[in-house]
């Protein structure tokens, strides 16, 4: 027993945690290193609560990972569990079973990742296999629970999590992607359904959701489902809940303003770790906008502590969540913005268009007959006006628009970023297609030039940046940028200096913003 117990919890080199493929960029497989950050977390918050106690060795606190893929945050903690519960569970054997019977749990999201997630806890992928490190379990699935759910259905989409019937209403065999966690309408039953034990409660619920599923009818379309996750853990009533999401929730996101405003004025969120380019920590995995993981306390109400790392960079900030509509992920640009909305300037967004601002859908060509000048997805020609069905006000004003989906990569490229496509000053009379929207239309081509200067300084792509963290460029990213007249030229020097920004202020804005050639298509270096 020893001898199992010490193989399967030290490290191994190489990990094969470290070394397995994620299954997609929606569940992703959590590194060891980044998981042990998350623990370290957890540890610190913990002591502070308790008098300096070290979490590792109590023996009564309990451990949910509500969707176990790898296994590794089971396996870390248990690891942990090991040696801080030394002295008072000496025998190692009694130790160990002490653990993955009464302290460690999982709820894993596919039958291959329970299999996966047991054989990194156990040793073995029945939890009463041969080479179970553990003796004390009734069932094969010992306390990392898998079975097949299936979704609700009321019309055309799951009533628990969105999914869309004609994706996942699938034949049995086939993985239905009904994440047990979420597919309820009581959690706590739920979980002492599933464990077998009466009101079931959990000291710490931690780990790394799914997080988006597609949508029904749209093959190319996803909507997020990690703040179900998110929000399901906090009914469960747990004293600490961390997870790693994307950190597309702090400015954007379908369908989750209500969770953005909900966590935003959660005082109970004690720190958020911000990591803007994803594959810093995740290796080899795109997320548009980065991910973080956060800590929630239940008995905690305060100042949230936000650290944001990139390579060469990280910076740290107790504040408060709610200062803004939006969570502003950089720390020192709060003093930034806050002199530039103290000059009471009216907002950019108020001119910018909506999606489809004549109407005219990516598709939409040139059909080389008419005399509106249309400007479509890689390519410029003519369009009759009856052709237009929306915007017909502003056909005949200069016009500046941009691409509306502007990535560099996946958002997945180092900072400085351009943030935003070049802009295209366009005379009348023109049309667009959604490709792009209108940020301005003017009577005059000399204020259509001024626009577009504006919009190819730093100081503006920074602000749109603290707003953006997809590659969709829409009206609301402007929301934070001064509607300055247009009669002006602004240059960065010049707006610097009537916003009061400091040397080092600019010196940041620089590590963010990158410079826009004048030359060169909109759409380079995306």
């Amino acid at each position: 027993m020893s001898t199992q117990a010490n193989f399967t919890l030290r490290g191994r080199n190489p990990d094969v945690l470290t070394c397995i493929a994620n299954l997609s960029n929606d569940e992703v497989f959590t590194p060891p290193e980044f998981a042990n950050r998350m623990l370290d977390t957890l540890a610190e918050a913990w002591a502070a609560n308790h008098n300096g106690a070290n979490i590792w060795a109590d023996k009564t606190v309990k451990f949910l990972d509500p969707f176990t893929k790898s296994g590794v945050f089971l396996r870390e903690i248990t690891t942990r569990l090991i040696a801080g519960l030394e002295k008072q569970i000496p025998d190692l054997e009694k130790r160990v079973n002490h653990i993955l019977t009464k302290q460690v749990y999982g709820i894993a999201i596919t039958h291959l990742t329970s299999l996966l997630a047991r054989r990194s806890v156990y040793c073995s992928k029945h939890a009463q296999g041969e080479h179970s490190i553990a003796n004390g379990f009734a069932s094969d699935d010992g306390n990392i629970w898998f079975q097949r759910m299936e979704h609700t259905w009321v019309g055309d989409k799951c009533k628990y999590c969105g999914a869309g019937k004609s994706i996942f209403d699938r034949a049995e065999g086939l993985e239905s992607h009904a994440y047990a966690f979420i597919h309820t309408d009581n959690i706590k039953t739920r979980i002492s359904e599933i464990f077998g034990e009466k009101n079931m409660q959990f000291d710490v619920i931690i780990g790394n959701p799914p997080y988006q599923l597609s949508d029904a009818g749209e093959s190319t379309g996803s909507s997020p489902i990690y703040h179900l996750f998110v929000e399901a853990a906090k009914k469960v009533e747990p004293r600490f809940i961390s997870m790693v999401i994307p950190a597309r929730w702090f400015a954007g996101g379908k369908g989750l303003d209500e969770f953005r405003n909900t966590m935003l004025k959660d005082n109970r969120l004690s720190q958020i770790a911000d990591f803007p380019v994803a594959s810093d920590v995740f290796p080899g995995v795109k997320v548009n906008g980065g991910i973080c993981y956060f800590l929630w306390e239940k008995d905690r109400k305060g100042l949230c502590k936000v650290t944001t790392t990139m390579k060469g960079f990280e910076d740290m900030s107790e504040r408060k969540l709610d200062q803004f509509d939006t969570f502003v992920r950089f720390n020192q640009a709060i003093p930034i913005l806050e002199k530039i909305l103290a000059k009471n300037y009216g907002s950019l967004s108020g001119q910018v268009s909506r999606q489809k601002p004549f109407g005219l859908r990516t598709f939409s060509r040139p059909t080389g007959k008419g005399g509106i000048t249309l400007y479509a997805n890689n390519s410029v020609g003519k369009i009759q006006k009856e052709e237009i069905t929306n915007g017909q006000d502003i056909i005949n004003s200069w016009k500046v628009i941009t691409s509306m989906g502007y990535g560099e990569g996946g958002e997945g490229r180092d900072y400085p970023r351009m943030i935003i496509g070049k802009p295209i000053v366009t005379g009348p009379p023109s049309a667009c297609t959604e490709t792009y929207i209108v940020v301005g239309a003017y009577e005059t081509q000399v204020e259509a030039e001024n626009l577009a200067r504006y919009l190819r300084t730093r100081f503006l792509r920074f602000l749109v940046a603290l707003r953006k963290n997809t590659q969709h460029v829409t009206q609301d990213r402007f929301l934070f940028v001064p509607s300055l007249p247009m009669t002006e030229e602004w240059t960065d020097e010049k707006l610097y200096g009537h916003f009061g920004i400091t040397t080092e202020e600019v010196d940041f804005i620089e590590k963010i913003v990158r410079p826009m050639e004048l030359t060169g298509t909109p759409d380079d270096d995306a």
